[in-house]
């Protein structure tokens, strides 16, 4: 393949080199093949099992951007890897060469509910089961866009081919490589099926600044008045689970972009986390899961009963789900929705000592955006031993390929637009930290989050906060004031501050390394 290889010479290859090809076949063939593959199974419904071997998340350290002209000024380089054009199209003849006289799925799908800046996307796989899964994932276009279907976008899935780190400038036989210029995606090694959706992710996030679109790794949904709220946040604090709400239609739950105009999902599904998950809990994705065509990442599965066990984390505690937004009954049709009126910044706190919300400032917001912070508790991660502060820049660095005030200087122009009112929401620890404190009671933090969305705390009495300086209001209806006050919920007061103190620092070091990696 040569440097001027288009998204159609991709197609014509493999429709001319592959074995069968099928274009957009439906889900029950999907599943009908999907269940002869060695790594699939199914619940005693018939929702697909599959599991992805040795890798049962990404691989952040085996992804890479392609150098050139386009690239070579406007990438955040400190954030990904790089590869030369010559090492990808090495790469990319080799896996289709290795596609030739194999049956292929061929998916042509959509990204972007906002048909102005929407992409067609390819999806190349000789795997049934991670067909399925993008097809869950992306938008299906309508039968008369397929008509006239033209791949902005080209995705080359092998899973069992393996990158040569000597001929193709991977690092392992695992490579996940982007041309941003051409829009094509080669992912290789693994298994795991969300390189594929947030690959398409990181192509979006690269490209919407220069249309004036802020890229958003955010769930969103809309009251019954039309008020629309955003919910920014890393893994394991509540952004699929408190987007999905009886009271409020779903928009999407994990990537959107932010226009003049309003907001709009990128994808046509949901990929939910499924560690521990109950119906009493989460009664929407419970039922979600049960859907034909979901697909379940390394849940182990009951062998008498054939059910799902949520509880079991043997393989993975990163277990998934994948079902199309037409599994939530009640949801945004259209995934299009106006500019918020709340952005609410998610985290999950095991050191105990934020407040469960926070009202900021537009320039607080910007702050918290770009420091993106959550912590790691104990048992998470193999060394860890304690909870961990960690920062990912704008709630998703991984997929973020600009510099970090590209984000946020459109997020301060939308906040501006929008007059969006913001929050800090602590699904963390309360009490004290991890390991002496406890989690913070789901039914509290939805009150206090219907609280801020329908308007209670508009006029509410706010203190300051002695260490952050952000308002923490003083009550909330259905809420115990203690818990508002952090510092009360510790049998030492001494400790609380020492620990408050303490993360107020990382922050505060975390933000100067990322002005000067911003700048460089």
């Amino acid at each position: 393949m040569t440097k001027q290889t288009t998204n159609n010479d991709i197609a014509k290859t493999i429709n001319e080199t592959a074995g069968k090809v099928r274009i957009n076949p439906s889900s029950e063939v999907l599943i009908e093949h999907a269940i002869q593959q060695p790594e699939v199974s199914q619940t005693v419904t018939g929702t697909i099992v599959a599991r992805t071997g040795e890798f049962t998340g990404r691989s952040p350290g085996d992804k890479f951007i392609v150098e050139d002209t386009l690239t070579k000024d406007t990438v955040w380089w400190g954030n990904t890897g790089n590869i030369s054009r010559q090492s990808f199209d090495i790469l990319m003849g080799d896996m289709l060469a290795e596609m030739a006289g194999k049956d292929i799925f061929h998916q042509q799908l959509q990204a972007g509910a906002d048909l102005k800046s929407c992409y067609n996307v390819d999806v190349f796989s000789p795997s049934a089961w991670h067909s399925l899964f993008i097809q869950d994932l992306l938008i299906v276009p309508t039968s008369e866009r397929l008509i006239a279907f033209s791949a902005d976008v080209s995705i080359i899935h092998l899973p069992e081919f393996k990158a040569d780190p000597a001929r193709h400038g991977s690092k392992t036989e695992t490579c996940i490589a982007l041309d941003l210029s051409r829009k094509i995606v080669l992912v290789c090694g693994t298994a795991y099926a969300g390189e594929i959706k947030k690959s398409v992710f990181s192509l979006f996030n690269f490209h919407a600044p220069d249309s004036d679109i802020l890229p958003m790794h955010c769930s969103a949904n809309v009251g019954k008045d039309g008020d629309s709220a955003l919910f920014f946040g890393l893994s394991g604090t509540g952004k699929t689970t408190l987007s999905s709400s009886p009271d409020r239609a779903l928009v999407g739950d994990d990537e959107h972009g932010w226009s003049k105009e309003g907001i709009f999902n990128l994808e046509g599904g949901c990929y939910a986390k499924a560690i521990n998950l109950t119906f009493e809990a989460e009664p929407e994705i419970f039922e979600a899961a049960k859907y034909p065509s979901a697909v379940m990442e390394n849940v182990v599965i009951n062998p008498d009963s054939g059910e799902p066990d949520y509880t079991d984390s043997s393989l993975t505690e990163n277990t998934r789900i994948a079902y199309p937004l037409s599994a939530i009954p009640n949801r945004v049709e259209s995934g299009i929705a106006s500019a918020p009126k709340n952005v609410v910044l998610l985290t999950a706190d095991a050191f105990g000592v934020l407040p469960p919300i926070a009202r900021l400032t537009r320039e607080q917001a910007i702050y918290y955006f770009l420091s993106g912070y959550t912590a790691k508790v104990a048992g998470t991660e193999r060394g860890v031993v304690e909870p961990q502060a960690t920062f990912s820049t704008c709630f998703g660095a991984p997929f973020m390929a600009r510099f970090p005030s590209d984000y946020g200087d459109l997020l301060d122009k939308r906040l501006q637009e929008s007059g969006a009112q913001c929050w800090l929401l602590n699904t963390g620890w309360t009490g004290g930290a991890y390991g002496t404190g406890g989690r913070m009671p789901l039914a509290t933090t939805r009150r206090i989050l219907n609280a801020a969305l329908n308007g209670e705390l508009n006029d509410a009495d706010y203190r300051i906060d002695d260490i952050f300086k952000f308002e923490v209001p003083t009550s909330i209806e259905g809420v115990d004031a203690t818990i508002l006050e952090p510092e009360k919920t510790w049998s030492d007061g001494a400790a609380f501050k020492k620990q408050a103190e303490e993360l107020l620092r990382l922050f505060e070091e975390n933000y100067k390394d990322l002005a000067k990696k911003d700048a460089s």
